[in-house]
């Protein structure tokens, strides 16, 4: 969860008005870089230990690459300077984080290579700790699909009301609590619908709770592209000077929550049934000979 923590962004309190320029949040910064430093020397040292496995290595570092420049690219690029003054650059900044960033992240399995990256005295204390009880009780509960779809649908739909956005645009901290709420629920959401790799016995759900989610998150982006009000007065006379009115900055957000947004869902679901359908399980003759399906 190194990542949701480097979730605090631009000065939204700040009274002139921000350069659109690269953001150098220290928080940010550091937590990303840590993030990145454990990721590396984990992969390091599991590398020359992996074998056969550097296939599957290779891919999880790959993910996590591409998924870590995404969050730089919404926490620290100029897109989150234009976020306070672009609601539909303030929506591309969410979406960099909720559907490319934390689905990539879990797929790239950074607990294990943050463990590895640990000095070696670290590593069995830090695991008997995320083995006790109350830690795994607590985990099962934030990563039990339904509960983690439910607080995904939850964090979107209350921090796009107009009251608690526009609370988010003029507080840092809530800004903050804003960035990691979305973070944080999306990296549970998917790690919940991807697991740990293995082929979860409810696949039923587990579409149902993506294309259920490409549902109400598009609604969502539908209600704003739609709307013929201005939902956050903040941004009135703010996008000028990029050639918008509010209302258009608005339906151009809409768009970008309802359109790519929906279609990161639809792929992500397209992909898991791909997935599941070239798994073949073994047959009753494979079993009794003792081979297995290919």
């Amino acid at each position: 969860m190194l990542a949701a923590g480097a979730a605090q962004a631009h000065d939204v309190a700040a009274p002139v008005t921000p350069q659109l320029g690269w953001s150098f949040e220290p928080w940010v910064v550091i937590c990303l870089g840590l993030s990145a430093l454990l990721y590396g020397v984990g992969l390091a040292r599991l590398w020359r230990k992996s074998g056969e496995g550097r296939a599957r290595l290779r891919l999880q570092a790959w993910s996590f690459l591409v998924g870590w420049l995404a969050l730089v690219a919404a926490l620290v690029s100029p897109l989150d300077a234009m976020g306070t003054r672009l609601f539909s650059a303030h929506m591309l900044q969410h979406e960099a984080m909720m559907i490319v960033a934390a689905p990539l992240l879990v797929l790239a399995r950074p607990f294990a290579l943050w463990m590895w990256g640990l000095p070696a005295g670290w590593r069995r204390p830090v695991g008997a700790a995320v083995r006790t009880g109350p830690v795994q009780t607590v985990w099962t509960l934030l990563t039990w699909p339904l509960f983690a779809w439910l607080f995904h649908a939850a964090v979107l739909w209350l921090w796009h009301a107009p009251l608690f956005f526009e609370a988010a645009l003029h507080s840092n901290a809530i800004h903050t609590l804003q960035h990691i709420s979305f973070l944080g629920s999306a990296l549970l959401f998917w790690w919940a619908v991807l697991g740990d790799g293995s082929f979860r016995p409810q696949r039923g759900l587990s579409m149902l709770y993506i294309f259920t989610t490409m549902a109400h998150t598009g609604a969502l982006g539908a209600l704003l592209t739609w709307s013929g009000i201005v939902w956050y007065p903040s941004y009135l006379g703010a996008g000028e000077a990029f050639g918008m009115d509010a209302l258009e900055d608005q339906q151009l957000g809409g768009l970008i929550m309802w359109v790519p947004g929906g279609l990161a869902y639809l792929i992500a679901g397209l992909a898991l049934v791909g997935k599941w359908l070239g798994h073949t399980p073994a047959t009753a003759g494979d079993l009794a000979s003792g081979r297995r399906a290919p």
